[in-house]
């Protein structure tokens, strides 16, 4: 079952890549500018090389991947009356929600080599998102100005990320021990010492589970990190050349000039180390401050893991039977929904249909645990 979720995931992300490609070369090919061009094939190389990445993961697992003519363009005839500016700005999106969708993918995937991979695209897909607003705002001046705003949230978002952690924590450990305390107080009719007993071995249980795994996570996403650098110092070290007329294509299309570009980069190339943090902050979007601690997502994921357990269990301290299901069972639906909502916080969906979706798999998950105690109990 496991398996058939990581498939389906891989084999969405892999459509969506592959669109992406046929949509990037498909703009790259009527567009004038050399310079946006560039950035534009770049772009579906990218995506290309991410849909490789899918496509032999999937294989691994033994899925067939999917003949790629099946899958076309996101450029449709009513849509290609749009303007270049329009569609940058909404591939530009889809960039940001790609972002989302893999730190979501990375929350439940277990470690591992997919989750390395899903850890370096979702890096790669920021980058995206930046070029693309930065080929925009060359234009367009509210454009660059809305872009230097969402860079800094993500550099706030990339920096805090153990608020995702906790969010993930409080999230995994309502939902496994609401689970756990529906089907205990199902099976003993709320005996309130059992039940108690029961959420709390889980609420520890739960908390170890996610704070290793939160090490675990940002450890290797740490080592993602240091491994984009290397790739970049060897980049720079084998094509200083190419490197420096790449970091002076992203500064023209900041604004500057071609010679105010090549100046600015002849200057930083005086300095190998400068240059090179420009290089990976530019092209990756990685900062030192980026790179996570594995100790902070540890205690942040294990605390919010702890805190979301209790929610459900407190109710059986005070009280037992039918009446204690009940409250238990409201107040979870209440934590059930404000957890989804905070996810947006690191997804970037609609607050609302997060909190009910997520209120929704809580009230199914809490019947049929609850349902299930009952049946084993004998009524």
């Amino acid at each position: 079952m496991a398996d058939q979720r990581v498939i389906h995931a891989m084999l969405r992300n892999w459509h969506d890549e592959v669109e992406g490609a046929f949509t990037y070369r498909e703009l790259a090919s009527t567009e004038a500018d050399a310079h946006r061009k560039g950035i534009l094939i770049k772009l579906a190389e990218a995506e290309e090389r991410h849909a490789a990445q899918w496509e032999q993961h999937i294989r691994e697992l033994g899925a067939e991947v999917p003949d790629r003519n099946g899958v076309h363009s996101k450029l449709t005839s009513a849509s290609r009356t749009m303007s270049r500016d329009a569609w940058l700005r909404r591939l530009e999106a889809d960039e940001q929600q790609d972002v989302g969708k893999y730190r979501d993918l990375l929350s439940w995937l277990p470690q591992g080599d997919v989750r390395k991979s899903v850890a370096m695209m979702a890096e790669e897909e920021s980058g995206h998102a930046e070029s693309l607003s930065a080929l925009v705002g060359h234009h367009d001046p509210g454009s660059a100005l809305r872009r230097l705003l969402g860079r800094e949230r993500w550099h706030v978002t990339a920096s805090s990320g153990w608020i995702g952690d906790a969010i993930y924590g409080a999230n995994d450990g309502l939902g496994a021990i609401f689970g756990i305390v529906s089907g205990v107080a199902g099976y003993t009719n709320g005996a309130g010492n059992l039940v108690a007993i029961s959420g709390l071995a889980g609420m520890i249980a739960s908390a170890l589970s996610m704070g290793s795994g939160a090490y675990l996570a940002a450890k290797a996403q740490g080592e993602v990190h240091e491994a984009e650098i290397a790739r970049e110092k060897r980049e720079l070290d084998e094509s200083p050349d190419e490197e420096r007329e790449e970091l002076a294509l992203f500064y023209q299309l900041k604004g500057l000039s071609e010679q105010e570009s090549h100046e600015l980069v002849a200057k930083l190339a005086e300095n190998p180390d400068v240059m090179l943090k420009t290089l990976v902050q530019e092209e990756l979007g990685l900062t030192a401050e980026s790179a996570p601690n594995p100790v902070v997502s540890a205690v942040s994921s294990s605390l919010a893991t702890a805190v979301g357990a209790i929610i459900p269990v407190i109710p059986f301290f005070f009280m037992h039977g039918l009446p204690a299901v009940l409250v238990a069972a409201v107040i979870s639906l209440i934590a059930h929904f404000v957890v989804g909502a905070l996810k947006t916080l690191v997804t970037a969906r609609n607050w609302i249909a997060s909190g009910l979706e997520m209120t929704v798999v809580g009230a199914i998950e809490g019947a049929i645990t609850f349902g299930l105690g009952r049946l084993l109990a004998g009524g």
